[in-house]
């Protein structure tokens, strides 16, 4: 069963239970802002979700925050953060921030991250540089998860990619995929509301595909998207979120949900932010995108499609009924939280207890 939730409830109470970990206030209120966007975007399996296993690794340690990410080299157009061990999603803000300030003069720039940790998701930093007026990119490694063309075991993770295009003053497009068919979220929500997932979701240990979610990750591997391309694009991902970086990269990453939560992860991220406005008038490329997005819209839908979108169109649509309305949290996610609840002493009017 679902729970709905006022949106200032929901972060009122992620600010709360980062604060009894140990997470300063700055922290606090920044990794709830990204949390609870995600999960006003109705993309759950990186929203308030994953908070409880944050909250651990905070309370044991390998996240710190008793410290800040700062710049360790930098040129006018490019820069290196290292995050410190600090929450990866404090990190990230930090960088995209970097890359924006740097792109101001320089017309593009890039950030690299190391010694960060998973920062949910990546579709919320490149929204940043949207805000801004800038064409937002951002992407990080993670512990492999998914087989390569032609593999039967894990060989890169999931590595997410994001970009964000500002649209004058209407919704960004955006998109956010992993390099993996699914991210491995899904196939944990799947199994823990019991439901089946398609046969091209992960491969056994033979290498054959399954439908069965008990076995991810220990005993399958996720599908790379598309095949080789999934697989290419999670290489060019590892090269400028890890390799570039100086970040841990492949197997030398850290498991943020079942690996020591005394130690950090290592995990490397990277952001580029594109100032529309040096590349040629801010007014002719509002009036292209609006142009290019009504061509769009005026697509012949397929058969039980009402309107072909683009990316993003939909969880825009839900973001604003969820600020009115306030956001319906699947039963998975509410599960997770009470639990956080109890391991944090907190328990607010909304929030179910746990079985």
């Amino acid at each position: 069963m679902s729970t709905r939730v006022a949106v200032e409830d929901l972060k009122a109470f992620c600010v709360e239970a980062l604060l009894r970990a140990g997470a300063k206030p700055t922290h606090a209120q920044t990794v709830a802002e990204v949390l609870v966007t995600t999960d006003t975007w109705g993309t759950f399996t990186h929203g308030t979700k994953l908070l409880r296993d944050y909250v651990k690794r905070v309370k044991a340690g390998g996240l710190r925050s008793d410290t800040e990410p700062s710049v360790v080299a930098s040129g006018p157009a490019w820069a290196i953060v290292d995050g410190g061990s600090c929450l990866g999603h404090v990190t990230s803000v930090f960088a995209m921030q970097q890359a924006i300030e740097r792109a101001r003069t320089a017309g593009i720039a890039y950030v690299g991250v190391r010694n960060s940790c998973h920062f949910g998701a990546a579709g919320y930093y490149a929204w940043l540089a949207a805000k801004e007026g800038f064409i937002g990119v951002s992407m990080a490694n993670d512990i492999p998860s998914v087989a390569a063309a032609g593999s039967r075991r894990s060989v890169t993770g999931s590595n997410p990619l994001a970009y964000a295009v500002p649209n004058g003053s209407g919704d960004p497009i955006l998109l956010d995929i992993a390099s993996s068919t699914v991210a491995g979220g899904k196939v944990y929500a799947a199994f823990q509301r019991g439901e089946p997932i398609p046969n091209n979701w992960i491969l056994d240990e033979e290498g054959h595909p399954s439908t069965d979610s008990s076995l991810y990750p220990a005993k399958a591997a996720l599908t790379p998207l598309a095949n080789h391309k999934g697989y290419g694009i999670a290489l060019l991902i590892e090269s400028l979120a890890g390799l570039l970086t100086g970040a841990k990269v492949t197997w030398q990453v850290g498991s943020w949900i079942w690996g020591d939560a005394t130690q950090p992860t290592g995990h490397g991220a990277a952001f580029i932010a594109i100032d529309i406005a040096a590349m040629g008038p801010r007014d002719v490329f509002e009036s292209r995108i609006a142009a290019m997005i009504r061509e769009i819209h005026d697509s012949p839908p397929a058969d039980g499609v009402e309107r072909v979108l683009v990316p993003h169109e939909r969880e825009w649509n839900l973001r604003r009924k969820a600020q009115v309305e306030g956001i319906d949290l699947p039963s998975d996610v509410v599960g997770k939280l009470a639990g956080l609840a109890d391991d944090v002493n907190l328990h607010p009017h909304w929030l179910p207890p746990s079985a």
